[in-house]
């Protein structure tokens, strides 16, 4: 996990200055759950293995049922209060003609929304298009603990989305990362993704996204290109084409 004396100072705030103290115990004791829930499998019996698979592919069947249910209702229900906060959306392609799925933290009102109708239109939007590869730009640019959904409804989303979702994404960007985004990766993609932890990369700057994707490509809030600015300066990374 990358951080360094100045990251762990933000553990106490975040980039707008706000307490993070109580969301961090919330991932503390989801941290120490998850060790314990490592611990107990590792000393499972192998008699014990195969009404594990069993369990485990029923398990998995409801997950798909569920999405199927949910694929329907996000096909005909109404949500346009969540299309229009513009939080997520798809712009453009990367250098290898993959969709880039932009999401901008600060525009998702995880406290105020309605996070059944946030999955929904989740769903609506990705699932023509994972059947391909595809990227993710995630900016965390001054989002504030207002902005953070719940542990639980992290899990809820990532349990419910098929394997598709995850095979063809190639690459996960966090543009603007901090204390809280480096530790939430770590526990994202050491118990409950770790398929994915060499697509997710940190960058500290939106300079860094144009060797993968150009800036014709790329089209995001002003809020956040002046916050790059002010932060990093003009011309502060030359990009190198990737074939990542």
């Amino acid at each position: 996990m990358e951080g360094n004396s100045s990251d762990l100072e933000y553990g106490a705030r975040d980039m707008n200055g706000l307490s993070l103290n109580s969301y961090s115990s919330g991932l503390q004791a989801q941290l120490q759950r998850d060790l314990d829930r490592q611990h107990l499998l590792s000393d499972r019996p192998r008699a014990g293995l195969y009404e594990s698979v069993v369990a485990e592919g029923i398990e998995g069947m409801e997950h798909q049922e569920r999405y199927e249910r949910l694929l329907q209702r996000a096909q005909v229900e109404d949500l346009n209060e969540v299309s229009g906060i513009g939080c997520l959306y798809q712009s453009g392609v990367d250098r290898l003609g993959r969709p880039v799925i932009v999401f901008c933290g600060k525009w998702f009102p995880a406290q105020n929304i309605d996070l059944e109708k946030a999955l929904l239109y989740l769903i609506k939007l990705l699932d023509p298009i994972v059947k391909g590869d595809y990227v993710i730009a995630y900016f965390h640019t001054l989002t504030s603990t207002n902005n953070y959904p719940s542990l639980h409804w992290l899990r809820e989303v990532y349990s419910v989305l098929p394997y598709k979702y995850k095979k063809n994404l190639k690459a996960f960007y966090i543009v603007h990362p901090t204390f809280w985004t480096k530790m939430m990766t770590w526990w994202f993609t050491t118990f409950m993704a770790p398929a994915i932890k060499a697509k997710v990369h940190s960058l500290p700057g939106v300079e860094h996204l144009y060797s993968a994707i150009t800036k014709d490509q790329l089209e995001i809030p002003a809020y956040i290109t002046e916050y790059d600015m002010a932060t990093n300066g003009l011309h502060y990374f030359n990009p190198v084409p990737t074939a990542s």
